[in-house]
């Protein structure tokens, strides 16, 4: 397996089946945190569930779609970024992240994205990748703005999640413009 070293103790990784276990741990110490905003912890209640879900991203990565990482600090997950979307074909793809509240504040999400971002544009010759969050989702939406990323829009009351309404924001950045907003 590979891992990419984000920090002194902070690695990325290819998030598998196999990771199960460790996965849904993590989903338990921060499910209401991470639940606040993003939909799989309140599909992943229990191993099998969370194996489930692992095993459906896998799946899809092998058919170069949507794919997990985790983010290790310490050797203990602490949260990841994902391709929910990913189509080569097109030239597009949406990066998301989550993270538990004990690994917030650290960076490892923006440094993880770069990853990502250097990834699809550089090895997969993307063209667009896109982030979207719900508005009310402050810390995300500052991960895309120190990406460089454009707010393009809000697609408004577009997304039910636990019962409410939720307006989305989506903001971009292009092939083109990934040189100038990338630290060196």
């Amino acid at each position: 397996m590979f891992s990419i070293d984000l920090a002194d103790d902070a690695q990325l990784f290819p998030l598998e089946a196999r990771h199960a276990e460790e996965f849904f741990a993590h989903i338990e110490r921060g499910r209401e945190f991470i639940g606040r905003y993003v939909g799989f912890p309140d599909r992943s209640t229990d191993l099998e569930s969370a194996r489930a879900l692992l095993a459906k991203y896998a799946l899809t990565a092998g058919e170069d779609g949507a794919r997990f990482f985790g983010i290790r600090q310490g050797g203990t997950l602490v949260g990841g970024v994902l391709f929910p979307a990913f189509d080569a074909a097109s030239g597009n793809c949406e990066i998301g992240c989550w993270l538990e509240p004990a690994a917030a504040g650290r960076g490892l999400v923006t440094k993880a994205c770069r990853v990502l971002i250097d990834y699809a544009f550089g090895e997969r010759g993307m063209h667009r990748i896109e982030w979207h969050a719900a508005s009310g989702n402050k810390k995300s939406l500052a991960v895309a703005e120190r990406l460089g990323m454009t707010r393009e829009g809000v697609m408004r009351q577009n997304y039910s999640h636990r019962g409410v309404r939720q307006d989305t924001e989506v903001w971009a950045i292009l092939a083109d413009e990934w040189p100038a907003a990338r630290p060196a």
